[in-house]
């Protein structure tokens, strides 16, 4: 488990938390409980609606706290006072695709391809896309699908919220109570979550964009901005998308768990250790 001490990561959490528990509040309380009481509806948006979040909380944790794919630190630090001389003396591991291999002055090692160096987190990350502070972590190779589904579950929860006040005041209860200080209450409320949640969909649903178009052409921000283009341009959009989902079920991409052969494509890349 990892979890990086930046303020502004941590803040973005607790926005985060708080905007997800706001919604679940105002939802359940002033739109579900109070426009359907005792209605077969009712029970089913309050499972429905706790249902995304739920899968919403599992996925976000699981982006914040898994590792993205930080190279391991060799076990002795590397002689790097002459990159000239660096593959003679140290040669780079990788079976001799020594090319693809490039070295970290700050880590003081090598590191694999498409991996970079995070200035917050203070590693390189495999296959980084970018350090976001909304999940307080590194977008790499390891929590990208995390990363993605808790996007998707937030433009979802968004949509859910959007819908359910919509619905409720184009289909007012009759029979529900008309206290004046009631539906003050809710209309505020409504109104509130409303900009919360058309703010926060339209963010998400274009990073969603963004990520959807980095896995499916296989090029990071990183690597967009370096202008280096597709990393492996023949491989099947199928495959793109089953190397960052894992190799089960697309049914099951969504779940925020480890997928049959997902874990098993994840190995730490032994480097070698040269005595300085």
């Amino acid at each position: 488990m990892v979890f990086i001490r930046d303020p502004c990561g941590i803040a973005c959490l607790v926005v985060t938390y708080g905007a997800v528990l706001y919604a679940d509040y105002v939802v359940i309380r002033w739109i579900i409980l109070t426009t359907m009481p005792g209605s077969l509806w009712m029970s089913f948006h309050v499972v429905l609606f706790n249902t995304v979040v739920f899968l919403l909380a599992m996925s976000h944790s699981k982006a914040v706290f898994s590792d993205p794919g930080t190279v391991p630190l060799p076990a002795n630090r590397l002689d790097f006072s002459d990159l000239h001389t660096t593959n003679k003396n140290n040669p780079p591991p990788g079976n001799g695709h020594s090319s693809e291999w490039t070295v970290c002055t700050r880590c003081e090692t090598y590191r694999p391809p498409r991996a970079h160096h995070c200035r917050i987190c203070k590693r390189c990350i495999r296959r980084m896309d970018h350090h976001c502070p909304w999940i307080n972590n590194c977008v790499g190779e390891r929590n990208q699908k995390y990363f993605l589904q808790f996007l998707i579950y937030v433009a979802l929860l968004s949509l859910y919220s959007i819908a359910l006040i919509v619905g409720s005041w184009v289909w007012p209860c009759e029979e529900c109570s008309q206290n004046v200080i009631e539906t003050q209450l809710r209309m505020i409320h409504s109104v509130i979550l409303m900009l919360v949640s058309a703010l926060f969909g339209l963010f998400v649903t274009a990073i969603m964009v963004d990520q959807l178009h980095a896995i499916l052409y296989d090029e990071t921000a990183v690597e967009a901005i370096q202008q280096k283009g597709t990393y492996r341009p023949n491989r099947r959009k199928y495959q793109l998308l089953a190397d960052v989902f894992g190799r089960g079920h697309p049914a099951l991409w969504l779940l925020p768990c480890t997928s049959l052969n997902h874990a098993s494509r994840y190995h730490d890349t032994p480097l070698l250790s040269h005595e300085v």
